[in-house]
């Protein structure tokens, strides 16, 4: 006897079932990029810390300290170093700045994207929840991000400027450009995401 129509689309709709679960599932496997960045996290913490402690040794004329902080934000100079300056200061808090701003990107990545595209993480009653996660979305993510990037790249480019005798023309304009570019992409997606707002509001 052959099986009626009624038992095979309840097969049929069991075999969906599962393979819509198992797909639904494997947003489980983004776990593993989630834990990497938050190792990362970790590494950019311990920068800083070095970067800090090496501030901090200078400032009492340690002559180890001054030449790791000149090597470390490339500022070349015809005399050796043996004292801080207002430029290396700035240059060396810049960098850490950078530190932190590329930090809290990861921190929105991290966060947002696994409450976007992994699992709730109910935090509705935490009274450390961020502001705008309780209505992240990826488009709200996108737009934060690109915010973030530009932020990132203008700490930068203030770095660049400060220090522009060690830099050629050539690098100068380039860094200039792809900040720009940053600025437009930032603008062209914050737009893109009001127009799709306003047309889904509108239906």
């Amino acid at each position: 006897m052959s099986n009626s129509p009624v038992t095979k689309n309840a097969t049929s709709n069991s075999n969906s079932n599962q393979l819509s679960r198992l797909i639904f599932a494997s947003r489980w496997l983004q776990m593993p990029l989630y834990l990497g960045l938050i190792a990362a996290q970790a590494v950019y913490v311990f920068h800083f810390g070095v970067e800090l402690y090496h501030l901090i040794g200078a400032a009492f004329g340690n002559q180890a300290d001054i030449d790791a902080l000149v090597k470390g934000i490339g500022h070349a100079s015809e005399t050796k170093v043996t004292a801080l300056n207002e430029t290396i200061i700035m240059l060396v808090v810049l960098a850490l700045i950078d530190v932190v701003m590329i930090s809290n990107l990861l921190i929105m990545v991290i966060v947002g994207g696994y409450e976007t595209f992994v699992s709730r993480m109910n935090l509705q009653d935490h009274p450390d929840q961020p502001e705008w996660l309780s209505h992240v979305n990826a488009s709200v993510l996108k737009v934060k991000l690109a915010t973030a990037i530009i932020g990132i790249s203008s700490i930068h480019l203030l770095k660049t400027f400060i220090n522009a005798a060690n830099y050629t023309e050539q690098v100068l304009m380039w860094q200039t450009l792809i900040h720009i570019t940053f600025l437009l992409s930032a603008l062209a997606i914050a737009l893109t995401d009001r127009l799709l707002s306003h047309t889904e509001s509108t239906k």
